[in-house]
């Protein structure tokens, strides 16, 4: 599915919206000047098993890494989607690492 992710810093969340606006998912997160921390990811029933759910993994990720942000996946699926994906390893702190 074509979607396009973008930040929603007011919601608090990055959401991946399809070609007529409509949200099909969103990762929600917290963040500080130097980290963010994925904390729950959606995808509408209507689009799961589409792709959307990795391209918002993907789109929110590689917002993270423009931004020099360290992530924190508490997500389970941002999380397994790091672990699928090892090119994205190198962006991810645990809560006590610098």
């Amino acid at each position: 599915m074509d979607v396009k992710v973008a930040d929603n810093p007011p919601a608090g969340r990055f959401e991946a919206r399809t070609p007529t606006g409509e949200v099909a998912g969103f990762a929600e997160y917290a963040r500080s000047s130097s980290r963010i921390i994925f904390t729950h990811t959606e995808v509408d029933p209507a689009y799961e098993g589409t792709g959307v759910g990795s391209a918002l993994a993907a789109g929110a990720l590689d917002a993270a890494r423009a931004q020099g942000l360290a992530v924190v996946p508490r997500c389970p699926f941002i999380k397994a989607y790091i672990d699928r994906h090892p090119e994205y390893a190198d962006l991810v702190r645990g809560p006590g690492q610098r």
